[in-house]
């Protein structure tokens, strides 16, 4: 799912954030699929970041109104031959499957995928319905399974180079009140990740994970409470959360060849002292 577009006014922190890097063409000429890409979150900065890194992308999103926004702005400043985008909720197989074709159909193929894909909530198990817990596991760790599955397919008659790249959690790692489902959820995806990663090298491509601790985002702001915001933050050793393009700056590193020997691996993209 991707992020609810909301304003959201950032906390105060003691030590902002770095500049924003320029694009390198490290991802040029290169196509990509993301999907939950058009929200303010994560999947919004990557598919940002690679368009500055030389990539064509096409975006998946369950939500067809800003899915459609968000296409015609990176259209208008990147030009619209780069980027195109689908409506697609990836607990359906027909839609996850219409994603990959299009990136097909524009441009005879892909290269990089990006499963940004999730959905969280806060409950104490004791209190959790099959249903929250479902609703969790089939977006996060199902819907990762299905488009993991989806590029595997079309990248196993590719050349070689194809990369796959999971978004995943440090709270896969970690305890957490209140994420059982979601935790567990990213735990499998780290356990999917290091078991596609195996399969996929025998056609050359590549799957890792990313695994964020605190990247502040509007759908964040609106499903989590001030005070635990607070908490979070106050663990991590930089005093501040972390904006979505410096998760997007490690996904970048991870689509391109500077990392052509990693497979299998989630990167911590983290300060967190605990």
């Amino acid at each position: 799912m991707s992020s609810v577009e909301e304003s959201v006014a950032p906390a105060a922190h003691p030590a902002g954030p770095p500049p924003y890097l320029p694009g390198h063409d490290l991802l040029a000429g290169r196509t990509a699929v993301i999907t939950a890409a058009a929200g303010a979150g994560i999947g919004g900065a990557t598919a940002r970041r690679f368009l500055e890194e030389g990539a064509r992308v096409v975006l998946g999103d369950v939500h067809a109104r800003r899915l459609r926004g968000c296409v015609a702005t990176l259209a208008d400043e990147f030009g619209a031959r780069s980027v195109a985008g689908l409506t697609c909720d990836v607990t359906d197989e027909t839609q996850v499957a219409a994603l990959f074709d299009l990136a097909e159909e524009r441009h005879g193929g892909l290269d990089v995928v990006v499963n940004n894909a999730g959905l969280g909530g806060t409950a104490d198990l004791v209190d959790m319905t099959d249903e929250q817990w479902d609703k969790v596991v089939d977006t996060t760790l199902t819907g990762t399974f299905r488009c993991t599955r989806a590029a595997l397919r079309r990248l196993r008659h590719g050349t070689g180079g194809g990369v796959v790249v999971n978004n995943a959690s440090v709270v896969g790692w970690r305890a957490q009140r209140g994420q059982a489902h979601y935790a567990a959820a990213k735990a499998g995806v780290m356990a999917l990740t290091r078991c596609a990663a195996v399969e996929a090298a025998a056609y050359g491509v590549r799957v890792n994970a990313v695994s964020p601790s605190l990247a502040m985002h509007p759908h964040l702001a609106k499903v989590t409470t001030p005070e635990l915001l607070t908490e979070l933050t106050g663990r991590e050793a930089f005093g501040r959360y972390a904006e979505p393009w410096e998760i997007a700056n490690v996904i970048v590193f991870l689509a391109s060849g500077y990392s052509s020997y990693m497979t299998g691996e989630t990167v911590s993209v983290s300060s967190q002292r605990a």
